[in-house]
């Protein structure tokens, strides 16, 4: 499992070359890197070698389908910015705000509770430069690590200042800020204590008879594992499983239901007696029920027929159940093997029903890989229980605080 997550920016100088010894240690140490390069620095790098050093695919084009918001995402994704060869150009934009590009648009998207590193290469003169000077004390007022340059001989044939700083003490000064680096709940939680949210999660049993039940292969690990995340970000959580669910590490209210009539009976009485916040309501609930159920064993010597009745969508009602209309809802969508029109037929249905907040579809041919949706557009795909607990954590501390 890699250490830590590091956004390493690239703009185009000679002294890309070096920097790719500096990603390469980064890797071999154990850290997970995800490069971003300017047009300029793909010039003097190629993309296909800095992906092999990585195991990722370059970011580059602001405008890139499907990427348009990697201005934002990356920089949220990181633990630590570096910014190696750093030109003049970007030192002087960023300093005064100008985001043209991607690398100078993440800069302005910066969070300055993360470490932001910058090891410019340059001329001698380029460096010393007023304007340049001026751009780096700017810089370090508001909080940037400035990895300044070496002296030697440079790439115009000149003796000076402006060498990209030795690849062995960047990654010193990386593993150096690192260690001051809050954990991703440290930097993102704020005073939530006491705010209630409720999460469902397993499935429903319907009886048959005393020993036999219809039910799926839900078994509560993603709702446990949100449920332990979310009270790590401080939000007082109540767990409303299956008897046969997995239950959360850490010490939360606890209540189990069995079949569609026991879980429908237990949400009515928690939302409408309790002041939750919101609801994430991942329980795998039966769409059908059986009319009626055998008091006892059903003899196994003939064919059984069973008779279904259909139950209500209770994520349709937990706003009412509630009595609070501005109760923050967070569906979920299970499909099996269906194809994106499918996908997203689904989560139209259920968006236009529910009218939840949010709605998480994820499919059993995708395992761990979640979509998230504001309505019907999708804005995010997470590939990961704890990535999903941590978006939904940051996502209720924004809405509900």
């Amino acid at each position: 499992m890699s250490k830590s997550k590091i956004l390493f920016q690239m703009t185009g100088s000679i002294a890309c070359y070096k920097a790719c010894q500096v990603i390469s240690g980064l890797v071999r140490i154990g850290h997970e890197v995800q490069v971003v390069a300017t047009p300029s620095a793909l010039q003097f790098v190629g993309a296909a070698t800095l992906e092999g050093l990585t195991g990722k695919p370059v970011v580059s084009d602001l405008f890139a389908s499907g990427n348009v918001m990697d201005h934002i995402h990356l920089v949220r994704w990181a633990d630590l910015i570096l910014v190696a060869p750093a030109t003049a150009n970007f030192i002087n934009k960023a300093a005064r705000g100008v985001g043209d590009d991607l690398i100078s648009t993440q800069f302005l998207a910066h969070d300055f509770r993360k470490p932001y590193l910058i090891a410019p290469a340059m001329n001698t003169m380029m460096y010393q430069h007023p304007v340049t000077q001026s751009s780096v004390k700017s810089l370090k007022e508001m909080g940037v690590q400035i990895l300044e340059t070496a002296s030697g001989v440079l790439a115009c044939g000149e003796v000076g200042f402006g060498r990209l700083l030795d690849p062995a003490l960047i990654l010193q000064e990386v593993e150096t800020h690192l260690q001051q680096v809050p954990s991703p709940i440290e930097r993102l939680i704020p005073h939530s204590s006491g705010v209630k949210v409720l999460v469902t999660s397993g499935g429903t049993e319907e009886s048959l008879d005393p020993v036999r039940v219809v039910t799926n292969k839900s078994t509560g690990a993603t709702g446990a594992a949100l449920t332990d995340t979310l009270t790590q970000f401080g939000f007082d959580v109540t767990y409303l499983h299956a008897e046969s669910a997995k239950l959360p590490e850490t010490d939360c209210e606890k209540v189990s239901f069995g079949d569609f009539e026991s879980l429908q009976s237990r949400l009515q009485n928690l939302l409408g007696n309790s002041k939750f916040k919101a609801v994430i309501h991942l329980a795998a609930v039966s769409d059908f029920s059986p009319v009626k159920s055998s008091d006892k064993k059903i003899s196994s010597d003939q064919d059984l027929t069973v008779n279904f009745k259909k139950n209500p969508k209770l994520v349709d009602h937990l706003r009412e159940m509630a009595h609070d209309p501005k109760l923050k809802v967070v569906a979920f969508k299970l499909t099996a093997g269906a194809s994106d029109a499918e996908k997203s037929v689904a989560v139209e249905k259920l968006w236009s029903r529910s009218k939840a907040d949010l709605v998480v579809q994820n499919d059993t041919d995708q395992k761990g890989v979640f979509h998230i949706h504001k309505g019907v557009e999708k804005t995010e795909t997470l590939p990961s229980k704890q990535a999903l607990g941590m978006y939904l954590g940051e996502y209720l501390t924004k809405e509900l605080l």
